[in-house]
């Protein structure tokens, strides 16, 4: 599972002109399912996006995690963040997990995540609008893979 995720002042989705998710602070997160992921790749990138400390402190570190600033997070499934681009000029996305597969392990995500934080989200499969303010600006990749 991949995540990219960016530190945000705000945040939101359209679906079609309407829009149907927003947030202020918080993260706007981009998530890739694979086709081989499970719970476990799951809950490695929920307890990382919890646990990020990428929020300034009083200080102006970045000490302070999600729950700490009270902010949300707007989850976005996003499959093209499998797609392989190496070879040719068209990507291949035979590594982004069916929707069978997908929509689960997305699902589960929300509630993961929303037990905890607010959580907003995108259409699944839909043509989507997202719009943003990235503060920083501060983007993080994440892989439960650890391949980068």
């Amino acid at each position: 599972m991949r995540a990219v995720v960016q530190r945000v002042k705000s945040a939101s989705v359209s679906v079609g002109g309407k829009v149907i998710g927003s947030i202020a602070k918080g993260y706007m997160v981009l998530l890739g399912v694979e086709d081989v992921d499970t719970a476990a790749d799951m809950e490695y990138i929920c307890d990382k996006l919890l646990g990020l400390r990428v929020f300034e402190d009083a200080e102006g570190k970045m000490n302070l995690d999600i729950t700490d600033v009270g902010g949300g997070i707007l989850l976005i499934s996003q499959f093209t963040l499998y797609g392989d681009a190496r070879k040719g000029r068209r990507p291949s996305f035979i590594k982004a997990a069916r929707p069978e597969t997908a929509i689960p392990l997305y699902e589960a995500a929300i509630a993961r995540l929303g037990a905890t934080v607010p959580v907003e989200t995108g259409e699944f499969g839909a043509e989507m609008d997202v719009a943003l303010v990235n503060d920083g600006p501060v983007t993080i990749l994440l892989d439960s893979k650890k391949t980068f």
